[in-house]
């Protein structure tokens, strides 16, 4: 495995590499969840390229840019492990020089949910992840359904910008009681840690309402609402009911695939976790 820093270093190991390129972007202190996106493009490309970037321009002032967790030789042990080919480790400095001020706006479906909620995070997200499109020129990308409106986000983008790649979105990766793997669970103190399975359970309860019929949107919000509020150390943020591509809020009767989604503190500790529902 090599591992780079510069942009020089980084496109004189991409020439070498085989087609099909995979890319599986991170921000680091890999979990089970960021393993599966490198098993999936082990499995489906003849190369892997994974980058680690704590990408400050997606977090706000009152975010935990400064806190978040890094760990880069344990990181790189387990991206070796799984047989990646390439990882590249750009700089601040590499990626947004001093004289930076060009961005990536994608508008309509940056609105709701974490858009409303984190303003300019998905600017941030945008730009980041089409210079790491231009810089490794990846045949495909991978990214997990956990960030489902970040899949939607960056699939809107390479559609609008003519991108030529393919963007693989693979399934959530859980614990064994059902919360959703994030790097974030480690904030968590262990009663915390604990009540927050309420999230699985709140989505798994609307999901088997749906498949036993239930078919209004309001009804399912509301149902996963009442969960969420039983649990006296949950906090929140926001629950959606929403179509799965665009995520426009769905109004009456669910037709076609919907995507529930939530935010919702524990503490300090602000965790997302979504389930799709319907065809």
């Amino acid at each position: 495995m090599k591992v780079v820093v510069s942009l020089e270093e980084l496109w004189e190991a991409r020439r070498s590499l085989k087609p099909p390129v995979g890319l599986v972007p991170t921000m680091g202190y890999l979990h089970e969840g960021h393993l599966s996106l490198v098993r999936a493009a082990r499995q489906e490309c003849a190369s892997v390229v994974a980058s680690i970037f704590v990408n400050p321009t997606q977090f706000s002032p009152t975010e935990d840019l400064s806190t978040y967790p890094r760990n880069l030789k344990r990181d790189l042990d387990l991206l070796e492990k799984e047989g990646t080919d390439l990882v590249w480790t750009p700089t601040e400095e590499i990626m947004y020089p001093a004289d930076f001020q060009t961005w990536i706006l994608v508008e309509e479906v940056t609105k709701p949910l974490e858009g409303a909620m984190r303003p300019g995070h998905f600017r941030g997200v945008t730009t980041v992840v089409a210079k790491l499109f231009n810089a490794v020129q990846p045949d495909k990308a991978y990214f997990g359904q956990k960030d489902a409106q970040q899949a939607a986000v960056i699939r809107q983008m390479v559609q609008d910008l003519s991108y030529k790649l393919q963007i693989v979105v693979c399934p959530i990766v859980r614990e064994a009681d059902g919360l959703a793997m994030s790097s974030r669970n480690i904030y968590l103190n262990p009663a915390e840690r604990m009540a927050a399975t309420v999230l699985y359970h709140s989505l798994s309860a609307a999901k088997q309402a749906y498949a036993d019929g239930e078919r209004q949107a309001d009804k399912l919000r509301q149902m996963v609402r009442q969960n969420i509020e039983a649990e006296p150390l949950a906090k929140l943020q926001y629950i959606s009911c929403a179509n799965s591509l665009t995520l426009r809020e769905i109004q009456d009767e669910i037709q076609g695939q919907a995507l529930l989604s939530m935010a919702v503190f524990f503490g300090k500790t602000r965790l997302i976790d979504n389930m799709l529902i319907g065809d």
